[in-house]
């Protein structure tokens, strides 16, 4: 699809790097908290979700001048001006900019992170609409594709399977940005376990404004690409106490909206640093961690007070009511007075997905007729080839960064990269 929409307007980058993830932006994978997102049920929706980070704009020339202009934005947001671009990246992206004249007769464009969002769902719809008059042998059934302000969520049936991936338009850059160079002086958990370059390799611009920003011109900055690195670095016993609290907490404090999985994960990240090495190593100690995690999470609601990772200048909670705070705080209390009781509610809800996403695959079994994507095989018999494969390169290869690469002139023969070995 994305090669396609390359092809439609030379907009996006041809030698361009797309960031994949595990788990939707509902999920909290990166620090988007949008309230326009529609609310999708796992099972009943989708079996398996994914966040695709796909760079619009891809500065990573030592030569390029970029100006991150954040005179207007709370911290750890930007708006980005291309006043510095040469004539022919300012032609191709004028209409996705906001233009604001100066006094002295200058114009400065600024990167639109709505405006971008727009294009980027009118060049989607008109890609999956050429798609569905020239179907290819091998490619996925589109079965929904919605804009949730700046994301577009896609639901693909590949084989038996549904996969939602919430694509993100960003702004990818080299290196590290200067509002955070501060937190590399510090001593961090990750130290001598991967090196400095791994972890400051890039950062993103997401399109995410602040609760007083201006949604048309204001960027977030993310650090997704260093949190990939990060998480090797994570014993397993923390990470099931992070899945177990994230998955207790993700309805329970869903409304009024102030937690989402995003600042727990920050906080699991602040633990790494603040706890002794051999005691996160503890292989048995998942239960002390989830106690651990949903008393920092309290600590941090009742003083209003989640610094960012990596920039701690920026508290991710600030912007909450004292209402607000005191009914989340008190919705946490019952969770620490019994954990093991909403752990098991939240693993009967996962069961019951999981049921219902057995019988919608077993009624679709026997009822399905050939898709128009299909190459008129056997329809009780998709091709679902490509997902084993990867199914099987994730469980093999824990902990690894794994890119897949798709002509789209024969979508039928991927290309797969772990770490950087290519096969």
């Amino acid at each position: 699809f994305l090669g396609m929409v390359q092809k439609l307007d030379q907009k996006l980058p041809v030698a361009n790097e797309y960031l994949l993830l595990s788990g939707g932006v509902r999920e909290g994978v990166v620090d988007l908290d949008l309230d326009e997102l529609n609310v999708y049920a796992r099972g009943t929706d989708y079996d398996m979700d994914f966040t695709l980070l796909v760079p619009a704009l891809k500065l990573h020339d030592r030569n390029q001048p970029v100006t991150l202009d954040m005179r207007h934005s709370a911290l750890c947001h930007s708006w980005l001006s291309l006043r510095l671009f040469d004539e022919g990246t300012i032609s191709k992206w004028k209409d996705c900019c906001t233009i604001v004249d100066h006094i002295n007769g200058a114009t400065n464009y600024f990167f639109s992170p709505t405006k971008v969002a727009d294009w980027f769902y009118d060049s989607i719809s008109i890609v999956l609409s050429e798609i569905q008059k020239k179907p290819q042998r091998g490619m996925p059934k589109v079965e929904k594709v919605e804009k949730n302000g700046t994301i577009i969520s896609i639901i693909l049936g590949v084989g038996s399977s549904r996969m939602l991936y919430d694509i993100v338009p960003v702004v990818s850059f080299k290196g590290w940005p200067a509002v955070a160079q501060s937190w590399l002086m510090e001593n961090h958990f990750w130290d001598g376990k991967i090196t400095e370059e791994e972890v400051i390799s890039g950062f993103y611009l997401v399109p995410a404004c602040s609760y007083k920003g201006k949604k048309d011109n204001e960027w977030r900055l993310s650090f997704a690409r260093s949190e990939v690195q990060l998480k090797k670095c994570i014993s397993s016993s923390l990470m099931q106490a992070y899945q177990a609290c994230k998955a207790i907490i993700i309805k329970l404090l869903s409304r009024p909206k102030a937690i989402s999985p995003y600042h727990l994960r920050s906080m699991m990240l602040w633990a790494c640093d603040r706890l002794p090495a051999n005691y996160l190593a503890q292989e048995d100690y998942a239960a002390h961690f989830l106690l651990g995690l949903i008393d920092d999470l309290q600590h941090c609601l009742v003083n209003k007070m989640c610094p960012n990772y990596f920039i701690p200048q920026c508290n991710m909670l600030e912007h909450l009511s004292e209402e607000t705070v005191m009914l989340h705080a008190r919705k946490l209390s019952s969770v620490r007075s019994d954990p093991a009781e909403h752990l098991r509610t939240a693993i009967e809800h996962v069961k019951a997905a999981n049921r219902l996403t057995l019988e919608l695959q077993r009624r679709g079994s026997t009822t399905s007729i050939p898709s128009p994507q299909s190459d008129g095989g056997d329809p009780n018999q998709p091709d679902d080839r490509l997902a084993k494969k990867l199914q099987q390169l994730v469980t093999e290869n824990p902990g690894k960064s794994i890119s897949v690469f798709i002509n789209p002139d024969d979508v039928t023969r991927p290309h797969f990269r772990i770490d950087d070995k290519f096969f």
